[in-house]
């Protein structure tokens, strides 16, 4: 996924959950949207290198958005609403083996109660795939959630259904940073989130993990990391 030309700039403040101050490189202070409702632990620090895309609707109220920030010397993807695209497109290059096979992919499909599935499989059966974005890293081990997430929990409790109904169920763990090396549950922030996670691996869930490569010009998945329970 190739990026549009970005606004370099340092953070300032990240709150409210969707916006941020930003100065850009000529000293302008700016208010741009911030496109994560999680805590951004470890990614949101005063004084971040960050990278913003500009929309080009006027009617905007914050023209521009975030979409990258320096941690801990890598660049971390923020933007939660890429992980579904970036899991599509590696599914169809083939950079996803376990996902090959199938014949058709569909996002944003209803299931469950009163949910949407991020993608869809059909042709070898059904594929359900819930798409997590990961952008907190401590020590060299990818951690998920950044916050406490009852709608994380309630994904997982669906995907076990979904695997009980004879289909197959996943949980894709999408690592916008370079420098983890793994994945496992945060279960310092969220313990039910990581008591369902180790649950639903149990009952046929699979749980699988990708590092992306992130840089101001793209963004791609690249490899598989392993998912530590």
């Amino acid at each position: 996924m190739f990026l549009p030309p970005l606004t370099a700039g340092t953070l300032i403040r990240r709150y409210k959950r969707f916006l941020a101050d930003v100065e850009l490189a000529g000293g302008d202070i700016i208010t741009v949207h911030c496109p994560n409702s999680g805590s951004m632990k470890g990614c949101a620090n005063p004084g971040s290198r960050v990278f913003l895309s500009r929309n080009p609707n006027p009617k905007r109220k914050y023209p521009f958005g975030w979409k990258l920030v320096e941690a801990d010397g890598f660049w971390a993807g923020i933007n939660t609403g890429l992980p579904n695209r970036l899991v599509r497109e590696a599914i169809e290059n083939g950079t996803v083996t376990e996902l090959q096979g199938y014949d058709t992919i569909r996002p944003e499909v209803p299931y469950g109660e009163h949910s949407r599935i991020d993608l869809l499989l059909e042709g070898l059966g059904r594929c359900f795939i819930e798409v997590k974005n990961v952008t907190l890293v401590e020590g060299s081990r990818a951690l998920f959630p950044d916050a406490v997430t009852t709608r994380g929990q309630k994904h997982l409790q669906e995907l076990m259904r979904v695997v009980r109904e004879g289909d197959r169920g996943v949980i894709f763990f999408t690592v916008q940073r370079g420098d983890g090396i793994s994945v496992s549950p945060a279960d310092m922030i969220d313990p039910e989130y990581g008591r369902l996670l180790r649950l639903a691996v149990e009952n046929g869930v699979e749980a699988l993990a990708y590092r992306a490569l992130v840089t101001p010009e793209e963004i791609r998945l690249t490899e598989r990391l392993p998912v530590i329970l």
